[in-house]
């Protein structure tokens, strides 16, 4: 199993930079590097690998989930409400409608199974629309309408509504009693209680953390630790109760965000270089559960079927998105960014056969096609519009958030080194501000353009001293200013 990580990372790495190179998203990359090292074609994932892929694919989710929670604000869950709620449930319908009317004739299949089919299709996939959303927030695209957050809130809740469609579907074939407003009062319940169930958690370890000085490491771990005991959870409680845990994931993130600030963008930094191999996981595992030699018994009517399904789903979205205030270009943006399928396809594409569905073979065999067709089309297609139809908001945050990361700057509760000392500090305040670039230059003649620049406070740790005691002092940093590395060192000890 080893040498399938190397592969994986390697091989993605490789893939993900010549992509790139390309202008298109590095995760395509990753992609057609899983279906060519899957067991369908050069079989270079060891059988281990390919056991406990699903374990891994789930932990890689959890980490962008929990990276997902730490960017949702108040405020713009607020604005995008019920915008939200729409998305999650009539794109889906509208998809499931299209295939029901095709399918049938196309496939050759009953109607009933043509909607197990467009429960199975009309599923957006988080795997690729959440890192592509979050990689917007960081860059404070769409910031001003929560266009992002939107679309990141829906998807999620979109998966949870359409499962328990899919679990309807399937009783109904399956000949037993099919209790439908049970099933469908299930929806709001999952979602209800995997809510609940990451507020507790969020508000214990914000709790913990503003009492007791962890490392930054030691944090983040608890925090992917609790999360994955909450998706464990869903299984533990699945025979008596329905939890929609992925959502109690992104609750944990939310609730430390809203207790603590500082200490969630800490972890969240963290995450995001956890997120390096953890994407490489996701993306090419994913893939590479694509059975190529099933695609060719879709041929041209599954794809037909998949389009005329995606047609549906977009009027769908688009439709949902009124009274949003959105205009008619973020609104085609957000159709395009539902388009791309993949987690949950691979996930349950398999089930209608393994249940003995008759047709579960050509089921099967379309929901490995839409991966394939939506999931590099539509990642590319958020990335080529995301960037000519978001704003960037007014004296956006992204100006700073660019600014840190191209100065590679420690965050609040963060330890350092001086190096010409090597006395041992803690970051406890970080100010973002706004300097004129000709004020140190004398240029008093001179226009003065705004740039960003951000102050840190540094205090010098000394126990017997007491809290609230002792030496600081702030230094700021802008693009023009010396590095922090020239003198500093981050100690990422625990």
């Amino acid at each position: 199993m080893a040498i399938s990580i190397a592969l994986i990372i390697v091989l993605g790495l490789c893939a993900d930079y010549l992509f790139r190179r390309m202008k298109l998203p590095g995760l395509v990359g990753m992609l057609f590097v899983g279906i060519l090292c899957g067991p369908y074609v050069l079989n270079l994932m060891s059988p281990d690998m390919m056991k406990v892929s699903g374990d891994f694919r789930k932990i890689a989710l959890i980490v962008i989930l929990l990276r997902a929670g730490f960017e949702l604000r108040r405020d713009t869950l607020n604005r995008i409400g019920r915008a939200a709620i729409t998305m999650s449930c009539i794109p889906a319908l509208f998809e499931i409608v299209g295939i029901v009317l095709v399918a049938p004739g196309l496939l050759h299949i009953s109607i009933l199974e043509a909607a197990i089919l467009g429960a199975i299709l009309s599923a957006v996939s988080p795997a690729v629309v959440v890192p592509l959303m979050i990689d917007f927030m960081d860059r404070g695209r769409g910031a001003r309408k929560g266009i992002p957050t939107l679309i990141l809130a829906a998807s999620s809740v979109d998966d949870v509504f359409v499962i328990v469609l899919f679990t309807i579907f399937m009783g109904m074939y399956g000949g037993g009693a099919v209790n439908l407003w049970a099933k469908l009062g299930e929806i709001p319940v999952s979602i209800g209680l995997g809510i609940l169930m990451g507020f507790i958690p969020g508000y214990f370890l914000s709790w913990l953390f503003t009492r007791y000085d962890w490392r930054p490491p030691r944090r983040t771990l608890v925090v992917l630790g609790t999360a994955i005991i909450l998706t464990w959870l869903e299984k533990v409680l699945e025979p008596w109760v329905p939890v929609a845990s992925l959502l109690g994931v992104m609750a944990i993130g939310f609730i430390i965000l809203e207790k603590s600030e500082p200490i969630a963008h800490l972890i969240s930094q963290k995450l995001k270089k956890l997120w390096v191999f953890a994407e490489l996981l996701l993306f090419v595992l994913v893939a590479a559960q694509v059975n190529i030699h099933v695609v060719w018994k879709a041929g041209l009517a599954g794809t037909i079927v998949i389009v005329v399904g995606l047609i549906f789903r977009s009027v769908g979205t688009y439709i949902s998105l009124f009274g949003a205030g959105l205009d008619w270009k973020e609104k085609l943006f957000c159709v395009v960014a539902y388009i791309p399928k993949a987690t949950v396809q691979a996930a349950i594409g398999a089930v209608p056969l393994a249940a003995g569905v008759a047709s579960g073979d050509v089921i099967l065999a379309v929901a490995v096609l839409s991966i394939l067709l939506t999931a590099p089309l539509g990642a590319i297609g958020i990335m080529l519009f995301g960037e000519r139809i978001l704003d960037h908001g007014e004296r956006s945050a992204y100006r700073f958030k660019e600014l840190r990361d191209r100065l590679d700057l420690p965050h609040v509760g963060e330890r350092v080194r001086s190096k010409d000392f090597g006395t041992i500090w803690k970051i406890i305040e970080e100010k973002e501000v706004w300097i004129e670039s000709g004020h140190d230059a004398g240029s008093l003649g001179q226009d003065r353009e705004l740039r960003p620049a951000i102050h840190l406070r540094y205090w010098k740790e000394d126990p017997g001293a007491g809290p609230g005691k002792g030496k600081t002092f702030v230094y700021r940093y802008s693009q023009q200013d010396p590095s922090f590395h020239n003198h500093w060192e981050v100690l990422y000890d625990w």
